[in-house]
């Protein structure tokens, strides 16, 4: 890191999420309690920084946390549980995240698994989140909430306890992100490792 001009901060093995280590971070680099902190998950090396400003902005808006998500295109990434989805609130706020299809096309799914059904525009979650700082401190003292152990997704802790995340709904494609080996060698012939 030290020879691309990066800080890297050490920390405890025993966190339970990505968000925790974060919180962890924020404290020893003594951010104040307005301070926007982006944890950018490590299966998305290419994630465009546009994305993740416009992220970001949204905790000037007021919201505890906030992430970003993009229109599904194909029905194979609806029902591939490393593919996360999320379904929105008309405010633009996370109802919930999930590894299965959500939301539930009913009519749809019964017609057909392969061809998207009409008028279903299902989200894919992008591994980018902000926080307030102020926020951030306080997110390792909620309790983990059994739908996160569940579906092993930090963030549902989060509506679990009441609070908003909004999400940035960006209509341009994301890069693809790491979630198989193939996925990896794929990031690695991009950086040439």
């Amino acid at each position: 890191c030290r020879e691309h001009g990066v800080h890297a901060q050490m920390t405890r093995a025993d966190h339970p999420s990505g968000t925790d280590r974060i919180a962890e971070v924020a404290v020893a680099l003594g951010l104040a309690a307005d301070a926007v902190v982006v944890n950018v998950q490590g299966d998305e090396p290419l994630i465009d920084p546009a994305l993740v400003a416009a992220t970001a902005a949204l905790i000037r808006l007021g919201v505890p946390m906030a992430t970003a998500a993009h229109p599904i295109d194909h029905m194979t990434e609806v029902f591939n549980p490393n593919c996360v989805k999320v379904v929105l609130n008309r405010d633009g706020q996370a109802l919930y995240f999930s590894r299965a299809a959500i939301p539930w096309h009913r009519d749809g799914f019964a017609a057909s698994r392969e061809v998207m059904p009409s008028g279903y525009q299902p989200l894919r979650h992008i591994g980018l989140y902000a926080y307030s700082n102020a926020f951030l401190q306080d997110y390792p003292k909620l309790a983990a909430s059994p739908l996160e152990q569940i579906e092993a997704l930090e963030q549902l802790r989060v509506l679990w306890h009441g609070m908003p995340i909004a999400v940035h709904v960006t209509g341009t494609i994301p890069a693809a992100g790491v979630d198989t080996p193939e996925d990896l060698a794929r990031v690695q012939r991009h950086f040439s490792v």
